[in-house]
């Protein structure tokens, strides 16, 4: 049987701020719709934004070895195709867990009261198994790498229990989002060298940073909704001063991504310039941001933020542009 047209469905079988045109919906059988929607596959924008730090670091860490026939400066297909995997299993996991946890709240919100817990389309044991099977699926993904990498990824877990709990006790909730979701910028670097270094920590903390900016921007969509269930976020601790925020959080990370570029050395152990004008090109695409950035605009909020998407390309491939740069080097 055929599945059902997208544009005929009802409104029960979907998430109210997921786009109608994916392929989840055209693809999938409508049984799998919920478990789709609990992993996020119909928003892939979440994975990406987890996957950019990984594939950053990846891509930034070979730099530091001197080019030569065993070190091109280009990263690993196999890492960042791990990565990949990893980052759409982790993502679904821990939207999973965050449903579970947050199902009440969820219920009170107009943008998330469609998701499968709260709408009652997914029991609550069958979402605790999904979950498993995609921590399953990301625990393969991790012990690819080596033991170092494997024990740090490990680590990464407790930042990803403690943030859906955040918003009920603090402000910066997109502070535990970033710490989860940065991780990746220490994970690509300990996957090349087994170790960390100065230029994989600034990565580190300057996606950090990125994360709290463009979820802050993310969190102004739910900002009244949250204000009467309880749920704090720094849209509300900013509010009106939002850009100016925004300013000194981008700002803050261009700044330390400039210095772990820098930290990586010069010549044919460093990066080059094709990931400084990388740099500068993310940096316009930030001051866009800013500039059209109207937070009573919930619709716009949500486009700024997937546009975060396109910066992640951009620092990527300047990265990986500085890696061919230095080949070409006598």
């Amino acid at each position: 049987m055929a599945n059902p047209d997208p544009t005929t469905t009802t409104q029960t079988d979907r998430v109210a701020d997921a786009p109608s045109q994916n392929w989840v919906y055209r693809f999938l059988p409508q049984a799998l719709w919920p478990y789709a929607q609990l992993a996020r596959w119909d928003r892939p924008i979440g994975w990406q934004l987890l996957m950019w730090p990984c594939w950053w670091s990846a891509a930034l860490a070979p730099l530091a070895a001197p080019t030569s026939a065993v070190h091109t400066g280009l990263p690993s297909l196999w890492h960042l195709f791990l990565f990949l995997v990893g980052s759409i299993a982790m993502r679904g996991a821990g939207c999973t867990y965050n449903d579970l946890v947050d199902e009440r709240i969820d219920a009170s919100v107009a943008r998330t009261r469609s998701r499968p817990l709260p709408s009652g389309r997914v029991s609550r044991r069958d979402a605790k198994l999904f979950m498993v099977a995609q921590a399953l699926t990301g625990f393969v993904v991790l012990i690819q790498f080596n033991a170092f990498a494997i024990l740090l990824g490990i680590a990464s877990l407790g930042t990803v229990a403690i943030y859906p709990f955040l918003k009920r006790v603090t402000d910066w909730p997109q502070l535990g989002l970033g710490l989860a979701f940065s991780w990746g910028a220490l994970m690509g670097w300990a996957c090349y060298w087994g170790s960390l270094s100065i230029a994989a920590v600034l990565l580190y903390l300057g996606s950090l940073l990125w994360v709290i900016g463009y979820d802050t921007i993310y969190a102004h969509q739910d900002k009244e909704d949250d204000a009467l269930v309880g749920v704090r976020s720094t849209a509300q601790l900013f509010g009106k001063n939002t850009k100016q925020a925004i300013v000194a959080l981008y700002g803050g990370a261009l700044f330390l991504f400039l210095c772990a570029f820098a930290a990586t050395g010069t010549g044919t152990a460093g990066v080059a310039w094709p990931a400084y004008a990388g740099l500068a090109i993310g940096a316009a695409q930030m001051g866009w941001q800013i500039r059209s950035l109207d937070i009573d605009d919930p619709a716009q909020c949500l486009r700024l933020f997937r546009s975060n998407g396109a910066f992640g390309w951009i620092l990527f491939f300047g990265l990986v542009f500085s890696a061919l740069w230095s080949i070409t080097l006598p």
